[in-house]
């Protein structure tokens, strides 16, 4: 009878310490929640991942890609009527840039034009059209060569550089002689006359060195292709 009153605190212990013991597993188990909370976080993280190396996937198609545009197949003059046979279909990439595509040779074709073009150049709606030569800035001046004084093969669309020879004297020494003169040019055209054996080449420039050029003697004047025909 002494020691029933001293088992119920005991008792009372126990179902506290039970009760204590019994609550670990219910604050596990609120992890499971918290699992649950993370999940979609989880599932957006990997959609963005995709997303993302979709899009760059797909930007990386666009750049690289490329499109059948026209250029010329070889170099005109201004105010030239396009044939057939001057444009051709090459593959480049496009993007933001004027071309005329290649399924819209029709449109081209039988027209003039605008500016004297090398060989292999992209074919714009701006290159297409009036005559747009000389353009502000830049003047025409056309001089007469005799063999030797140019290469054979040059045409319109020939990118070159046009030198003054200094004039000779039999007085001049070494420290007074004067020093060629030289301009970068376009050819323009060039005509064969059956006269005196002469190609007369016209020549776009710019405009000072189009007055310089027209007033040095023709027998001092010569011209050099720099870039070719096909630019």
């Amino acid at each position: 009878m002494v020691t029933a009153p001293s088992s119920a605190p005991r008792t009372a212990g126990v179902e506290r310490g039970a009760r204590h013991a019994g609550a670990a597993p219910a604050a596990r188990l609120t992890g499971g929640p918290r699992r649950r909370r993370r999940l979609p976080y989880l599932l957006l993280g990997v959609v963005l991942v995709i997303g993302c190396a979709t899009a760059g996937l797909l930007a990386g198609a666009r750049v690289g890609s490329r499109e059948p545009v026209l250029v010329l197949a070889r170099p005109v003059a201004v105010g030239h009527v396009l044939a057939a046979a001057d444009v051709r279909e090459a593959q480049i990439s496009a993007d933001g840039l004027d071309t005329i595509p290649a399924g819209s040779r029709d449109t081209v074709v039988g027209r003039p034009v605008a500016f004297s073009l090398p060989a292999g150049t992209v074919l714009s709606r701006a290159a297409v059209g009036a005559a747009q030569v000389p353009p502000r800035g830049e003047a025409i001046a056309a001089v007469a060569l005799k063999a030797g004084q140019f290469p054979t093969g040059l045409s319109a669309g020939s990118r070159v550089a046009v030198v003054v020879a200094p004039a000779t004297s039999a007085v001049s020494t070494a420290g007074s002689a004067e020093a060629a003169r030289s301009w970068p040019a376009t050819v323009v055209a060039v005509v064969a006359t059956d006269t005196d054996q002469t190609t007369v080449v016209s020549l776009q420039l710019a405009e000072a060195d189009a007055r310089a050029l027209a007033a040095a003697p023709a027998g001092q004047i010569g011209v050099v292709t720099v870039n070719g025909t096909g630019g």
